[in-house]
């Protein structure tokens, strides 16, 4: 007697439930409503006649054909039972075979979008007009000179590289600046560096026969040459010596050591920007892999190595454009997803256990999300050929539709169980 009075306030706590939860089509038809129109334990309850199979989920003189459709599946799938388990693992494994044959992925950013639509019409025309770099190499070096040379020689060997590069070329060198490149200096800057070119007449004259240490050293003299019959002031010698003097103690502690002519001549410390030199990259992307820029980036990281510009110019090369970013923007994704799915399942797991307390009722929650994920994946495929980048998202709302809905089914049936012992 204690058991059927606790079952049957099971019972109305269940019904409670149901009538705020479920929908208000559900709620005017079907059990949900027989339910809630059956007095509770409390309320002098008596038990309603038993009915079979689906007269008993269908209430008389219901017209809704979305409603009986539904309890016509539900009783097709109970009655059928182990054809419908047959056939859904028969699909699954099926569409298993078909998404792990034909996965493919579109990393391509462009391609989120209708191109028929006027703005994105007009955003591939700006891009096909002004096609930007998707890689920049920056090149920093000690000095002017050493810069000029790690980037001339690092955009030779990526020219050469065709099979990862389309193309690779300064942006602020090349041919073309090499001998027009003082017109685009300060008037005044260009008559300071004339004026030291015109007074280091006989130190250049001295390097170029001979370029070494001696040489340099030799070079240097003629300023004391200078300051004997009076031609310069002692005062002019002291920035030369003190470069020199700088560079000769950094070689003889093992340090890196660098002296720039260039600097010496303008008579100024090099600016920022004549440190820096732009190469600008045309890689060869694969759209088809999550990291579409990836062979390129490491082809080019492999070149900077091999050059060795690091121990002959002092350079330091980073890399930064859209693909450098993209890339690691996925490769961090791609390192998080072990963790965030175990997180995820952890999490899934723990809230079906918490609701159902019945590892039958979670095995069988488990098993249709499976089920339906395999074959929408596989619907997905030969559907459009290739997911894109949104597409993640859908695996992830499935998940959490497929969840929500298990649990309210479950906790239904449970319901129906209580009420009726010959519930199939």
């Amino acid at each position: 007697m204690r058991s059927s009075r606790k079952r049957r306030a099971e019972c109305d706590v269940a019904r409670a439930l149901c009538a705020q939860r479920w929908p208000e089509w559900l709620r005017t038809a079907g059990p949900a409503a027989r339910l809630a129109r059956r007095p509770s334990y409390t309320a002098n309850y008596y038990p309603a006649p038993k009915l079979d199979g689906l007269q008993r989920r269908l209430p008389a003189g219901d017209t809704s054909m979305l409603n009986s459709s539904i309890f016509r599946v539900v009783e097709f799938c109970r009655r059928y039972a182990w054809w419908v388990i047959v056939l859904a693992v028969g699909l699954a494994a099926a569409s298993s075979v078909y998404t792990v044959r034909h996965f493919a992925i579109k990393t391509d950013i462009k391609d989120l979008f209708p191109p028929d639509l006027p703005w994105t019409h007009r955003a591939f025309a700006h891009m096909k007009a002004f096609p930007q770099a998707d890689i920049l190499a920056v090149v920093d070096a000690p000095t002017p000179e050493l810069v000029e040379q790690a980037s001339a020689q690092l955009a030779r060997a990526l020219a050469s590289r065709t099979d990862v590069v389309r193309s690779a070329h300064e942006l602020q060198g090349g041919r073309f600046f090499t001998q027009n490149g003082l017109l685009y200096m300060p008037t005044a800057d260009v008559a300071r560096l004339a004026h030291g070119l015109t007074k280091a007449g006989p130190v250049l004259q001295t390097l170029a026969a001979d370029p070494s240490l001696r040489g340099a050293l030799g070079a240097l003299s003629f300023g004391l040459t200078g300051v004997q019959y009076g031609q310069i002031g002692l005062d002019d010698l002291a920035r030369p010596m003190t470069m020199a003097g700088d560079t000769l103690q950094a070689a003889l502690d093992g340090r890196p050591a660098s002296f720039s002519w260039r600097a010496l001549a303008s008579g100024k410390a090099p600016a920022p920007q004549e440190l820096r030199r732009f190469i600008e990259v045309m890689p060869v992307l694969n759209y088809t892999a999550l990291e579409p820029g990836r062979t390129a980036t490491d082809a080019i990281v492999q070149t900077v190595r091999d050059l060795n510009l690091d121990s002959h110019f002092q350079a330091q090369v980073r890399l930064t454009g859209l693909a450098p970013m993209n890339d690691d923007q996925f490769a961090t994704i791609r390192e998080s997803a072990p963790l965030n799915a175990a997180v995820s399942i952890s999490a899934v797991l723990l809230i079906l256990w918490l609701a159902l307390r019945s590892s039958k009722m979670i095995i069988a929650v488990i098993i249709n999300l499976g089920v339906g994920l395999a074959i929408s994946a596989a619907f997905g495929l030969f559907l459009v050929g290739a997911l894109n980048i949104i597409s993640v998202a859908f695996f992830v709302l499935f998940i959490g539709l497929g969840v929500d809905f298990g649990l309210q089914f479950s906790v239904r049936y449970r319901a129906e169980r209580y009420e009726y012992d010959d519930l199939r």
